[in-house]
């Protein structure tokens, strides 16, 4: 299952998030055979079918790419998440984030390997917390801030960090009903302030 997607890349130009996205499968498939910290530019560059030049252009390293895939893994979780058409949302089986928490799981050491590369877990958090932040209205008036946004970034980032190092052991159904549901319970606490 691929995770990239060309429109979740923000402002980019098309190709420029294609290429990124290619480079990002690359780093994972890379990850996958070794640890990040063992991954070179060069396996990666060669994976994605870029020149190094293309390379450079964008990152000066491969965190950068290791940032971008665990920043994406968290927008499709509060996308997931959030995916629902009524108000308030049936408590139905949240597939969409089941789905990604099953992807997650066949990567689990490679998502491990990038977790442990640095600020990737706190970039992880951060895009959780801005992506949600976009699908909640708590935020107080002119403050800047958005509680709701913490809370859902805190919560899934701790159960996916629980999920990839194996300290959760369910399906992937599990515990993404309980996020789902936790989530709900945060978001009907914010609508009664």
């Amino acid at each position: 299952m691929s995770i990239f997607h060309p429109s979740s890349e923000g402002q980019q130009r098309p190709r420029t998030a294609r290429t990124r996205g290619r480079l990002c499968e690359a780093l994972l498939a890379a990850c996958e055979e070794q640890p990040l910290d063992r991954v070179s530019v060069s396996d990666v560059v060669r994976r994605a079918a870029a020149g190094r030049a293309t390379f450079c252009l964008d990152c000066s390293d491969l965190r950068p790419l290791a940032l971008d895939v665990c920043a994406e893994t968290a927008r499709q979780a509060v996308d997931a998440l959030h995916a629902w058409d009524d108000v308030p949302p049936a408590p139905r089986r949240p597939d969409g984030l089941v789905a990604l928490m099953e992807a997650v799981r066949t990567r689990a050491g490679v998502y491990r390997s990038l977790l442990r590369a640095g600020r990737s877990a706190s970039c992880c958090t951060r895009s959780c917390a801005s992506a949600a932040s976009a699908n909640s209205t708590a935020a107080a008036p002119g403050s800047g801030e958005d509680p709701i946004a913490s809370a859902v970034a805190g919560l899934f980032t701790g159960v996916l960090a629980d999920w990839v190092h194996g300290r959760i052991d369910a399906c992937p159904a599990q515990p993404a009903g309980r996020v789902r549901r936790t989530l709900l319970a945060v978001h009907a606490t914010a609508a009664s302030r």
